[in-house]
C-alpha cells in the first residue's frame, strides 16, 4: 500500500491546524473522566462554551459547498467539484491557448513519427488524427477516464466511512439551536466524503495537468478514441536543461504518443484489464472503526476544520489484504510491460535516426522511476503508489523476443492476457530467457522427411477387414436383392 493517503490527503503536525478547544489535552478533551462523545466531541466537553457564531459560520460555508456540487453531492465523488477545481488550478497558473505555430509544430512531429513507427510495429498507426492541447484541453478529454478508474476505490472508501458515522445517541445538554441542527447536520456530514473527495482529485488532476506530456504519458489509456495528442508548453518545460534540441525532444515525445496510442488502440482489453485489477484491489479496501472512533472523539466541534485533521492522521489508511497486494503485482507489471514495450519500439525507430535519443531515453526513464505522472496520479488519487520499477526488465523482454524471433511475435503477445509475461518473468536475465524460450512455437522441421512407421504385423490386412470383401456390405446374403 503506498505511503500516501489516499485521494491526496497529507499527514500534518501537530501545530499545522491549532487547537481552538482551550487548554484541553491534544485529544480535544478537557481532562479525564466522562462517557465519550458519539457525537465526535471531547470527552468532558462544556456545550455551554460552545460558540454559536463560528458553529453557524462553519454550517453556511459548509452548506456553500453542498450546494455547488449539484447532481454529484451524493457520489461517492464530487466531479463537478473536482472538475472545477482541476480547472481552476490551471487558470490560476496560467493556460494560454495553443498558438498557431504550436499546433503546427505538434502536427509536423506526430507525422513523422507515424512514418518512422510503421516498419517497427505491426500495430497500423490510429486513424484519429492528433493535434496539441492546452492544459485545460487534457483535463476535459481525460476526465471521463479518471472516473472509470477512481470511482472503484471511492466508492468503498465512502461506504466505509459512512460505516462509522453515528444515528442516534447525541450527547445531553446541548444547546436548543444545535439540537435543531444536528440532524441536518449528520445528513450534510454524509455527503462530506463526496467533496473532500472531489476536492482532492481535482487538486491532483491540476497538478498532473501541468507535469503530463501527451493523451497517454501517464500510461494507461485515457481517451476513447486513440488520439494522438501533445502539450506543448509542458513538451518545452520537460526539454530545458537537458541541452538538446526542441525539435528532438518534441519529436522524440511524439514517438512515444504515437506508439502508446498504437497499443491502446488495437489491444482493446487494456482498459478493462487494469480498471479490473483496480477494482480487485478497492474490493479489500476496509477501515478501523474502533481507530477512527478513537480519532472522532477528539474532535472540536468549534474547529471548522477538525474533520481535515482526522483525515490527515492516517486513520483512513487501510492494511492491504494478499488479495490486494495480488492484484496491485497485476496493475503494476501490466503498466510496466507498456511503458516496456514502448520504449522497446520507439528505441528501434530512433536507430540511426535521432543523434539524442539515447539521452533522451535514459532521461525519460529516470522520470518514471523517480516518481513519474503515473506514480504521482495513482498514488494521490486511487492510493496506490505505482512506481514502474520493473520498466527496464520489461524493456529487456520485449526486445529478447524482437531480436529471437522478430517483431510480429513480439507484438503477438499482445493478441491476450494469458499470452503476456507474469511478475515472475521479469526477475532478472535467466528468467528473461526461459520466457522466450518458452513461447516460442513448436519446432516440427526436425521431423521432415522421416520414413512413415513400420506397420504392424497383427493388423489385417485392407481385404481381411470386416465390409471389404468384394460384395461384404454387412447385410446378410439375399436381404440386399429384394
Amino acid at each position: 500500500m503506498s505511503s500516501d493517503l489516499p485521494f491526496g490527503f497529507s499527514a500534518g503536525g501537530d501545530d499545522e491546524i491549532p487547537h481552538q478547544g482551550g487548554s484541553g489535552g491534544a485529544d480535544g478533551s478537557d481532562g479525564p473522566g466522562g462517557p465519550p462523545s458519539p457525537f465526535g466531541f471531547g470527552e468532558g466537553f462544556d456545550p455551554s462554551q460552545l460558540d454559536m457564531s463560528q458553529l453557524g459560520a462553519a454550517l453556511q460555508q459548509l452548506g456553500a459547498m453542498l450546494q455547488s456540487g449539484g447532481a454529484d453531492a451524493g457520489a461517492a465523488v464530487n466531479w463537478t467539484l473536482a472538475h472545477d477545481t482541476a480547472r481552476g488550478l490551471v487558470a490560476q497558473a496560467g493556460d494560454p491557448s495553443v498558438s498557431a505555430v504550436e499546433r503546427r509544430e505538434v502536427e509536423q512531429a506526430l507525422d513523422l513519427a507515424t512514418l518512422w513507427l510503421d516498419p517497427v510495429s505491426t500495430f497500423p498507426a490510429t486513424s484519429s488524427g492528433g493535434g496539441a492541447w492546452s492544459r485545460s484541453e487534457w483535463i476535459e478529454a481525460t476526465l471521463p477516464s479518471w472516473q472509470r478508474i477512481v470511482e472503484p476505490v471511492a466508492v468503498r472508501v465512502n461506504d466505509s466511512m459512512n460505516g462509522i458515522l453515528p444515528t442516534e445517541g447525541l450527547p445531553e445538554g446541548l444547546p436548543p439551536e444545535f439540537a435543531q441542527m444536528a440532524a441536518p447536520l449528520m445528513g450534510m456530514a454524509r455527503q462530506m466524503g463526496s467533496m473532500m473527495f472531489g476536492s482532492q482529485l481535482g487538486q491532483g488532476l491540476g497538478t498532473l495537468a501541468s507535469e503530463v506530456l501527451g493523451a497517454a504519458d501517464v500510461g494507461i489509456p485515457l481517451t476513447d478514441d486513440a488520439r494522438c495528442a501533445l502539450l506543448p508548453r509542458n513538451v518545452a518545460a520537460f526539454g530545458e536543461g537537458l541541452g538538446v534540441d526542441i525539435e528532438q525532444v518534441r519529436l522524440y515525445v511524439a514517438l512515444r504518443e504515437a506508439a502508446s496510442q498504437r497499443l491502446f488502440a488495437h489491444v482493446p482489453w487494456l482498459r478493462s484489464q487494469l480498471t479490473a485489477a483496480v477494482e480487485a484491489y478497492a474490493s479489500g479496501i476496509t477501515l478501523d472503526r474502533s481507530r477512527i472512533e478513537d480519532a472522532a472523539r477528539g474532535i472540536d466541534p468549534s474547529n471548522p476544520e477538525a474533520m481535515q485533521e482526522v483525515l490527515a492522521s492516517g486513520v483512513f489508511v487501510p492494511e492491504d489484504t494478499p488479495e490486494q497486494m495480488a492484484a496491485l503485482a497485476r496493475l503494476e507489471t501490466l503498466l510496466a510491460l507498456v511503458e516496456g514495450w514502448v520504449d522497446d519500439v520507439v528505441t528501434e525507430a530512433c536507430a540511426g535516426r535521432l543523434p539524442a535519443a539515447d539521452a533522451l531515453r535514459e532521461t525519460m526513464r529516470r522520470r518514471r522511476a523517480s516518481g513519474g505522472p503515473a506514480e504521482k496520479t495513482f498514488a494521490t488519487l486511487v492510493g496506490l503508489e505505482l512506481r514502474p520499477r520493473r520498466l527496464r526488465e520489461a524493456s529487456q523482454l520485449w526486445s529478447a523476443v524482437r531480436e529471437a524471433r522478430g517483431l510480429e511475435a513480439r507484438d503477438a503477445l499482445w493478441g491476450h492476457p494469458d499470452l503476456l509475461p507474469a511478475p515472475d518473468d521479469l526477475d532478472g536475465d535467466d528468467a528473461i530467457a526461459a520466457f522466450v524460450v518458452r513461447t516460442a512455437p513448436l519446432d516440427l522441421s526436425a521431423l521432415e522427411g522421416l520414413a512413415p512407421a513400420p506397420e504392424d504385423p497383427q493388423d489385417p490386412a485392407p481385404g481381411d477387414a470386416p465390409g471389404d470383401a468384394p460384395g461384404d456390405d454387412g447385410v446378410p446374403p439375399g436381404l440386399g436383392d429384394a
